[in-house]
């Protein structure tokens, strides 16, 4: 949106509209899930839609109802995965970036957490940066794509299209 955001506060560009999940599940582990949801809606201030939220994360995650009151350091990869893109969430972030997602992670809660993904991009109108290893399941979960090598961009298009690139296929889909 034009604004150079790299010297920003953290709390600053989480008020932009912009919510990050870093590679490696990085939750509070001291506190429980309900709390770390809680400060992932630090910055609002409109109650009623906060707990509308949580239900929400509730509905995607439903294992994360389950464990609300547990603490964050007591889940499972996976759980802490959800947990970490959940808190993001509840910032109602315009712009949701995930790195790694599917690190380390068993492939039916990667398949179930790409799923998620998509739905967190269509229902609720959150453009979704995604850095994954796994470019077949990115590009099959993404509208746009991006190949990048040495930190710069070396190919862009619609992921329909880089998925039948034949030079793609060769170098990323094991194809």
């Amino acid at each position: 949106m034009g604004k150079t955001i790299h010297n920003m506060r953290p709390d600053r560009i989480v008020s932009l509209g912009i919510s990050q999940v870093p590679e490696g599940r990085r939750i509070f582990p001291y506190l429980t899930v309900l709390e770390n949801l809680d400060m992932g809606a630090f910055l609002r201030t409109d109650k009623k839609n906060i707990k509308k939220d949580m239900e929400y994360i509730f509905d995607l995650f439903p294992i994360l109802s389950q464990r609300r009151n547990q603490f964050g350091g007591t889940l499972s990869g996976g759980e802490r995965q959800m947990l970490a893109i959940s808190r993001a969430i509840m910032a109602r972030p315009a712009l949701l970036l995930l790195d790694e997602p599917s690190l380390g992670l068993a492939p039916l809660i990667v398949r179930q957490l790409f799923e998620i993904i998509k739905k967190i991009n269509i229902e609720n109108r959150t453009t979704v940066f995604l850095v994954e290893q796994n470019a077949n399941l990115a590009l099959k979960a993404a509208h746009r794509g991006y190949v990048m090598e040495n930190g710069r961009i070396t190919l862009s298009d619609f992921s329909e299209n880089l998925l039948s690139n034949e030079n793609v296929k060769k170098a990323y889909l094991g194809l």
